[in-house]
């Protein structure tokens, strides 16, 4: 071996040195879907708690329309989709005074006609190529370090910001009368909720597609839920499980060939399953959440 082709080869592993674990792809998912797993999990208890699975499912349909959006104008997808799922909540609110209709009725309105919407407009861009695979159920195993920076960035100002409106959010969920009557002011506490939730499918959008976003955010908390005694401890635990169905979902997708995000969610699914088994089901007395 010559004296350039020596320096060139420890040159390759002085690089691969500093950036071990973000060098394999596989690993770079696992970062990238845990860190995805520690903002649904707190996020999906509130889900959970209120009974907005259906919000969650329109958030997420609406995440397609915002993906044409962003190849119509040409800006940015994660923030198209986030405007987008905004403009989608703020909607619902003012549909809810306006329309007469009940909430279900709005949120299948918006939800289908945002994936609707969505799917027209991107048929209609024959110029674009577009993994419309990719895009309704995920493709966890093209992040980048980019995506992992964007998503632990996003990832900690949501748990940033939902600790500090926890405490009113958590009392508008048990009782709105009772937190505006402690002026906690649970209108605006709902309003940042929304805000962040849109935020969060806008980071997931690429782990587990617009198609599986809800069950992200509803099936680890609805596991933890079983294991818990209290909302904190709840919220923890959902972000538990949200990692363990990441893991057990990636590395089942590399045994099996499967596609990753609906085995991630599959995942999930057989740890809730085991959650309901008798052995757990004595480990959870005594335990509940809200």
């Amino acid at each position: 071996m010559t004296t350039a082709s020596m320096i060139t080869a420890t040159r390759s592993r002085a690089m691969k040195e500093m950036h071990p674990m973000l060098d394999d792809f596989f690993v770079r998912a696992i970062v990238a879907g845990a860190g995805v797993a520690l903002v649904t999990g707190p996020l999906g208890c509130f889900i959970v708690w209120r009974r907005l699975a259906y919000f969650g499912d329109t958030l997420s349909h609406a995440a397609l329309l915002g993906v044409a959006m962003a190849f119509l104008l040409e800006i940015d997808v994660t923030l198209a989709v986030f405007v987008v799922s905004v403009l989608v909540a703020l909607s619902l609110l003012w549909l809810q005074r306006r329309a007469g209709l009940s909430s279900d009725a709005l949120l299948g309105l918006l939800s289908h006609s945002a994936l609707a919407l969505g799917l027209v407009a991107l048929a209609f861009m024959t110029w674009v190529r577009i993994d419309l695979m990719g895009l309704l159920f995920g493709d966890i195993l093209a992040v980048s370090r980019s995506d992992i920076a964007a998503i632990y960035a996003g990832g900690a100002f949501v748990l940033a910001v939902l600790a500090v409106i926890w405490k009113p959010l958590f009392a508008a969920t048990v009782s709105p009368e009772l937190a505006a009557a402690e002026g906690m002011h649970p209108a605006r506490a709902n309003l940042v909720f929304m805000l962040l939730l849109a935020i969060v499918v806008a980071i997931a959008m690429k782990i587990v597609g617009v198609l599986l976003i809800t069950a992200l955010l509803i099936v680890p908390a609805a596991t933890a839920r079983r294991f818990a005694s209290g909302p904190e401890q709840m919220a923890a635990l959902s972000a538990v499980f949200g990692i363990l169905a990441v893991i057990g979902g990636l590395f089942g997708s590399l045994k099996w060939d499967t596609p990753s995000g609906p085995t991630i969610v599959v995942a999930a699914m057989v740890l809730f399953i085991l959650g309901l088994t008798p052995i757990a089901t004595l480990a959870t007395r005594g335990g509940g959440g809200k």
